[in-house]
């Protein structure tokens, strides 16, 4: 039976998902709400949606499914707003918030003892993209995406969003919404501190050692290229996530003093121990495998220095989705090819190793 589904924010996330639900569901009426005209323009003009609204209460009470795609703080208003509004009986209620427990938490208490059902979600994908304008069926494609039930998610409210969602060709997993975020704070939230702390060091530094900025490749931009990452979104993210964060923020100061005296010392041994077990505990780690935040697969490609290289590889690749392209040109130290090209699935990468190796002589690396 055809359902009508509300999506409650057409940026990139929401859209996408307008995108990934009509794959599966072309018979289902996709309504979508937006502040901005412009969203809702395009998603209207691209067939993202059926219908548009600015007005949020408008269109809640038609839907079978609401998904709110929205900053956590809108996204708790809105839930605070759907428990004054006449739903439909069994409506299903989720989001798509980077944090889950105080979004969690306000839903158990206002939709209380209403005839809905909430399940907390985060779609653990992005891009650097925005807006409606950057939507991409694909965006999901074997990412995790993450379900925190709450008391008001009843039997088989999960088995229905797993239909309704299953266009996007993300990985569905269930985890209790604390433990969400104290995973996320770890391998999210904190590396984005820390990015971010990196390079307002590396600024204040380069006001007099100016060269900092001219060698600052290879490492150093794989390390600080989350810090371009939109403020107003972190800002809602750590004061959503506080106290598990600043458990972080304590527990790496700790380890940063501890390398610190192995090095006051000059214990070798300590220090070759340090980077050693780093080096094993990454290779253990399933980070080479699409399923978080940003996840992409890199090959890496050792060319010449020669008129037309890249684009005799790119001739190469004809036809192959390519997520981005980057030339390392300045600092070759700690990288692994001067040509880095990423992918989005295992596939198209293996694909494009084996026709660079066929067709070049060019060393080929992935990481």
């Amino acid at each position: 039976m055809a359902k009508t589904i509300y999506i409650a924010g057409l940026g990139l996330i929401g859209a996408s998902m307008a995108l990934g639900i009509k794959r599966d569901h072309p018979d289902y009426e996709i309504l979508g709400y937006n502040r901005s005209q412009a969203s809702r323009d395009i998603a209207l003009e691209r067939g993202m949606i059926d219908r548009a609204t600015d007005d949020f209460a408008s269109f809640a009470p038609l839907a079978d499914v609401i998904i709110l795609t929205l900053p956590i703080k809108q996204t708790i208003a809105f839930i605070k707003e759907l428990a004054d509004l006449d739903l439909k009986e069994g409506v299903i209620i989720s989001d798509a918030g980077s944090t889950k427990s105080a979004i969690v938490e306000e839903a158990e208490e206002y939709l209380a003892g209403k005839p809905v059902r909430f399940v907390g979600a985060h779609p653990m994908a992005g891009s650097h993209k925005t807006g409606a304008a950057s939507a991409d069926v694909n965006l999901f494609e074997n990412a995790y995406y993450i379900f925190t039930p709450s008391r008001l998610t009843s039997h088989g409210t999960l088995e229905e969003m797993k239909d309704l969602l299953s266009g996007l060709h993300a990985r569905f997993i269930e985890i209790d919404a604390k433990e969400h975020d104290r995973v996320t704070s770890q391998i999210s939230h904190f590396p984005h501190i820390l990015a971010s702390s990196l390079m307002e060091q590396t600024a204040v530094y380069a006001q007099e050692h100016e060269m900092a900025r001219r060698f600052a490749a290879g490492g150093f931009r794989d390390m600080t290229r989350i810090a371009e990452s939109e403020p107003g979104m972190w800002t809602s993210i750590l004061l959503s996530n506080r106290e598990t964060i600043l458990e972080r923020i304590a527990d790496f100061k700790e380890r940063l003093e501890a390398i610190g005296q192995s090095i006051s010392k000059g214990d070798e041994e300590q220090i070759w121990n340090f980077f050693n077990q780093a080096r094993e505990q990454r290779q253990a780690m399933e980070i080479h495998k699409r399923g978080g935040v940003d996840s992409s697969y890199d090959l890496y490609v050792d060319v010449p220095d020669e008129e037309d290289v890249i684009l005799r590889i790119l001739e190469l690749l004809r036809g192959t989705s390519l997520v981005n392209i980057h030339i390392n040109e300045e600092n070759r130290e700690d990288v692994h090819g001067i040509l880095q090209i990423s992918f989005k699935n295992a596939q198209d990468m293996e694909r494009a190793e084996r026709l660079i190796t066929e067709n070049t002589d060019y060393t080929v690396v992935i990481k």
